[in-house]
């Protein structure tokens, strides 16, 4: 191949990000490389690039994030719910060190690794603590993976399969809650029903039996989705493989509650028809609704508990699949049989990802996290009810889960949700909108006056944004 005189001198030259030395850019480069580079998640790119300068966060300490400008904003989602005990937990901090001064990684196909077998019989411990069952075939078997949605794609598939090798062939399908949201993976985004989420997607997916899902712990609409779903249980229950379930708040769809008796009553009349039951934790697990796990609310036994997010406290990516010991012997066969599930992630049961889950998991019990919940869930009682009422509607809460929805003249149509978060920042808070609604998801680790001041942050910030709309900006 010819190479001219001019490709010779450009070849010489030096590349300009090789020039440029990691952790000295100045901060408009980091912005304006954001803007070329990175392609965000749930983020339309014009107005990415609308709203102005990204916030680039640089650090963090406790429940507050800084920006490379050195600005504090108090994290009202935890890190997208996945921080427990604030950020820079020193017990967390410190196992996540001494990991790395082992291995950070090894594989699992082939191999067993210390802190995932460790974690493992720590997960089983912490589980059936919280559930409270004297069951005769608990929950023993743990499978690892990275997120909640790799952990919902093995649930569903070693469901399947648990069918197919117990001989119940005709069990292909499942059944899902209406507005559910499970995850970005073909099998998880099948059982999601979110259409602004999921609707592009519907030529690649399977079809799942839907059942109608309550917005709000309401006596008379859960009687009559439960109504509904029995008739979809009488007309589909033999064909099903399992039920999936967001124990008590559907997180997605705008914060959409349900009691633990219409729960309760659902997962019975799934299990009476042959079903298998999948209970996604993955957003409400560790502490989030006001208990450990919400199962614990509901009294029941799932098959398969699904977690992720809080389980390594918002340090790494590592989710997990618990189920049955009778599941796991329905994929016993001879050596190389077919039987197998032939599942796995290149990082699954990561080192230094279970170390981090380890050390929370010692959190919890060493500094007695769950005693302080229910002061966490008063205090945003309390706070939400104080939001002025002519900005804000309806008001949801379970545990330390909430969302609340603006709603003023002349707001609807136009990104209101997105509006006042992006305002609240100047206010010196990180929320998140689902619509037109504004979620809260603090850490546990939170204190009730920050909580109070996240919450009013929030109010204010629609209150200036309904005054900037009014006078026409």
């Amino acid at each position: 191949m010819r190479i001219d005189k001019e490709d010779r001198i450009n070849a010489e030259k030096p590349n300009e990000l090789d020039m440029r030395t990691e952790g000295d850019e100045p901060q408009n480069l980091l912005v304006q490389w954001d803007l070329e580079h990175v392609w965000h998640p749930f983020t339309q790119a014009n107005e990415w690039e609308a709203d102005g300068p990204p916030l680039v966060v640089e650090s963090a300490e406790g429940v507050e994030l800084v920006d490379i400008h050195g600005n504090r904003y108090l994290d009202g989602i935890s890190s997208l719910w996945t921080n427990v005990h604030g950020h820079r937990h020193p017990t967390i901090d410190t196992a996540v060190r001494e990991q790395l001064d082992r291995v950070a990684h090894t594989t699992l196909l082939g191999l067993a690794s210390k802190p995932s077998v460790l974690l493992a019989r720590r997960l089983i411990e912490v589980v059936r603590r919280s559930l409270k069952s004297g069951v005769d075939d608990p929950l023993s078997r743990v499978f690892y993976s990275d997120s909640g949605s790799t952990a919902v794609e093995v649930a569903l598939k070693q469901a399947f399969q648990c069918q197919q090798q117990r001989g119940e062939t005709k069990r292909t399908r499942f059944a899902a809650l209406d507005q559910a949201y499970h995850g970005d993976t073909i099998g998880s985004v099948s059982v999601g029903g979110i259409p602004l989420f999921h609707q592009v997607y519907r030529p690649m997916l399977f079809d799942a039996v839907r059942i109608p899902s309550p917005e709000r712990a309401d006596p008379e609409v859960e009687a009559s989705c439960l109504q509904q779903a029995r008739r979809l249980f009488d007309e589909h229950g033999e064909e099903l493989a399992a039920l999936i379930v967001e124990p008590l708040v559907q997180g997605a769809s705008g914060m959409r509650m349900h009691s633990p008796h219409f729960l309760r009553e659902l997962l019975e009349l799934a299990r009476s028809h042959g079903a298998l039951i999948i209970v996604d934790e993955v957003a409400t697990g560790f502490g989030r609704t006001g208990t450990m796990f919400a199962m614990e609310q509901v009294d029941f036994y799932p098959d398969f508990l699904c977690m992720a997010k809080g389980l390594t406290g918002g340090y790494a990516p590592l989710a997990a699949t618990i189920t049955r010991e009778s599941v796991y012997e329905a994929f016993r066969g001879e050596p190389g049989s077919a039987r197998a599930f032939f599942h796995g992630h290149t990082f699954t049961g990561n080192a230094l990802a279970c170390a981090a889950a380890l050390a929370s998991l010692r959190v919890f019990e060493e500094e007695e996290v769950m005693s302080d919940v229910a002061a966490n869930m008063e205090a945003l009682s309390i706070a939400l009810s104080g939001l002025p009422d002519v900005v804000f509607g309806e008001r949801r809460q379970t545990g330390v889960m909430a969302a609340v929805e603006v709603r003023f003249a002349n707001s609807r149509n136009c990104r209101i949700g997105h509006r006042v978060c992006m305002a609240a920042r100047s206010h010196g808070v990180v929320v998140r909108p689902l619509g037109d609604w504004v979620v809260f998801m603090p850490a546990l680790a939170m204190h009730v006056d920050q909580i109070g001041r996240l919450v009013q942050s929030v109010g204010d910030a629609a209150l200036a944004v309904k005054a900037a709309m009014e006078a026409g900006s």
